[in-house]
């Protein structure tokens, strides 16, 4: 068994730009509240900060 094969997995560090964040506490963690289709195949999906309890709509591309 090749050595890179056996080596665990690196995380990106919490200061990654990736994902959302709550624009009120700067949370990154997030309840989904419901999910809609919407017009072009996206996804509506409401969300709201599990800190803070804010509530922001995504919008997703299917893929």
């Amino acid at each position: 068994m090749d050595a890179t094969a056996t080596e665990r997995k690196v995380w990106p560090a919490d200061s990654d730009s990736r994902g959302i964040e709550c624009r009120k506490c700067g949370c990154r963690h997030f309840r989904v509240l419901y999910t809609r289709n919407a017009w072009g195949g996206r996804i509506m999906r409401r969300r709201e900060c599990r800190n803070c309890g804010k509530r922001m709509t995504t919008w997703e591309k299917p893929g």
